[in-house]
């Protein structure tokens, strides 16, 4: 081949190949090549936090975590004790009074049981002188009636108090039991008393003569009738409400 000529007008075109591992390609701005500051980093910039700050006076951003190091839990509430003192007082002695509505209502529905005068002067059960066996079954009578008012009692106390809601807490409910125990007591001993006063035993009494002996409670332990349900009430309204304060900031 004739080798071309050499000059001015006849010399080829000159053109500077791109350098080893460039990714430029003919035709390419100079700022966008690899390297320049204005082009590739700026818009690594743009997309997305650069961890190392290579591009000149670029900041380094540090990506947040999206969750919390610690669990977050709300602060528990405190028993309040002082703040309730003076109402679990207040709700003692009303609960302790009620014993008395308790005992005057066992006097009036406890069915007595008769009596017969022996020969010595002196009652003897009618079912031992009888042999009816059905009398003696009212002492038991007296107990279940007892044992179902305190039952009564107990849970209307509990739930009485559970909607005292600005005073919900174990001080309160303490106070309730306690003064359900103490309301026992004292309907056992006002209603034997005035048992005995509506059933009374005339002195001018022969031989044979029958009377009727005044209901009587035999037990101590039916005394926990009226705190137990008392307790049992609460503790179930309490285990209903699953909160922490049991609801007392909502009162």
């Amino acid at each position: 081949m004739a080798e071309q000529p050499v000059g001015a007008q006849g010399a080829a075109p000159f053109r500077a190949e791109p350098a080893a591992g460039s990714n430029s390609e003919p035709g390419s701005e100079p700022g966008n090549e690899p390297g320049n500051g204005s082009g590739t980093n700026a818009e690594a910039g743009a997309g997305g936090p650069v961890a190392g700050g290579d591009a000149a006076g670029s900041v380094p951003v540090t990506p947040y975590p999206t969750y919390f190091p610690f669990p977050w839990r709300p602060e528990r509430p405190k028993v309040v004790i002082k703040a309730d003192l003076l109402p679990a007082v207040s709700v003692l002695s009303t609960v302790a009074l009620l014993g008395l509505a308790v005992g005057w209502l066992w006097s009036r529905l406890a069915p007595p049981q008769r009596m017969i005068i022996g020969q010595d002067g002196k009652p003897v059960a009618f079912a031992a002188a009888t042999g009816n066996q059905a009398e003696s079954f009212h002492r038991f009578d007296d107990l279940v009636l007892f044992a179902l008012l305190g039952l009564s009692a107990g849970l209307f106390t509990g739930l009485a108090v559970w909607f005292l809601r600005e005073r919900r807490g174990p001080v309160m409910m303490i106070a309730a039991v306690l003064g359900g125990t103490l309301g026992g007591w004292l309907a056992m001993q006002v209603g034997v008393a005035w048992a005995e006063g509506r059933y009374p035993v005339s002195g001018n009494v022969k031989v044979l003569d029958v009377i009727l002996k005044p209901p009587q409670l035999e037990s101590g332990w039916i005394l926990l009738a009226w705190p137990l349900t008392t307790a049992l009430a609460y503790g179930v309204m309490a285990a209903w409400n699953s909160m922490d304060d049991l609801g007392r900031r909502l009162g």
